[in-house]
């Protein structure tokens, strides 16, 4: 899968993420569709380093499930990074 394909993906899986888990993270939609790629990004890495498991094609559930849980693990950790900076 090329990188327009990542980037696509990642945008929905972004989305998805951000559905799962809707709460204050900041930034708004924009950001979270950004994180969402490096979600998809770096959730197809730790698939394929930690778990052995290839990245499949476009359509293939193992690369969504990989890509929305990478992004799942990218919203969570700038919802915890961000979280002391708001202020009310």
């Amino acid at each position: 899968m090329g990188i327009i394909g990542w980037i696509i993906l990642g945008l929905i899986a972004g989305a998805i993420a951000k559905a799962i888990l809707p709460g204050r993270q900041g930034g708004g939609w924009i950001l979270t569709l950004i994180l969402g790629v490096v979600g998809a990004l770096l959730g197809g890495f730790i698939g394929g380093a930690l778990f052995h498991v290839g990245l499949g094609g476009f359509f293939d559930l193992r690369t969504w499930l990989l890509a929305i849980g990478g992004a799942i693990i990218v919203l969570l950790i700038f919802g915890l990074v961000t979280r002391g900076s708001r202020r009310a």
